[in-house]
């Protein structure tokens, strides 16, 4: 995938799809393609690590008992035809379940579908108080949230205050999002990574490094 995008220089991005490549307008596509050829044993490396990871990856099973990570932790998935909404429930016998209002012989596809629209709802408000949370400290207003699907890409953050973070990471701990979301909103002082972006995410996560490696180093399983 290659994009046209605001930042300073050419950037790689290394996914289980493949390769992304984010660069200036101002950049020709010689210099694209000359950069690529001199980062090809970085991406090659990258892509390998991501395959082996990959391998060790349970893909999640759409029916009644399936389990999946919400907020760090395990939650069981549980067929409820006599619930009025989808709700979560936490016991102390069976540990914490997801209550899906669909029949009982409800398809994988649906069970999918109705997961995912649970943790989208649950992930816009989130992510809208953390935002609200980290916002005042970094001294930056954000305008507008909306949620992706990006394969790649956790967030993105815009010069109006627009701010994209992707719905899928509901399943991390909150400390991990509470990273990505101090990143976009650090993004609104500072819209490249240079040495004072870094320090405007460190003024309010000191520790935002170990947070970020969790990013990169414990992939989310495939959702299809």
């Amino acid at each position: 995938l290659f994009q046209r995008v605001r930042r300073r220089s050419i950037g790689f991005v290394v996914g289980p799809d493949g390769l992304e490549v984010r660069a200036p307008k101002w950049v020709t596509l010689k210099e694209v393609e000359l950069g690529l050829q001199e980062r090809g044993e970085w991406v090659l490396r990258k892509w390998s690590e991501i395959q082996a990871r990959q391998k060790n990856i349970r893909q999640i099973e759409w029916a009644d008992g399936a389990c999946l990570d919400y907020l760090g932790a395990s939650i069981r998935l549980r067929l409820s035809p006599d619930v009025g909404r989808s709700e979560l429930h936490e016991g102390l016998e069976h540990g914490t379940v997801l209550k899906l209002a669909l029949p009982l012989n409800a398809e994988a596809s649906q069970i999918r579908d109705a997961v995912q629209a649970w943790l989208m709802r649950q992930a816009k408000l989130l992510f809208t108080e953390r935002l609200n949370h980290f916002a005042p400290q970094l001294g930056v207003q954000w305008q507008r949230l909306s949620l992706s699907s990006a394969a790649t890409r956790w967030g993105s953050a815009s010069a109006q205050g627009a701010i994209r973070l992707n719905w899928r990471l509901i399943h991390h701990k909150l400390a991990v999002i509470d990273y990505v979301v101090a990143h976009e909103l650090s993004h609104l002082r500072v819209m490249d990574h240079s040495p004072r972006f870094w320090d405007t995410v460190q003024s309010v996560m000191p520790d935002y490094a170990e947070r970020r490696r969790v990013l990169k180093d414990e992939p989310l399983p495939p959702w299809f």
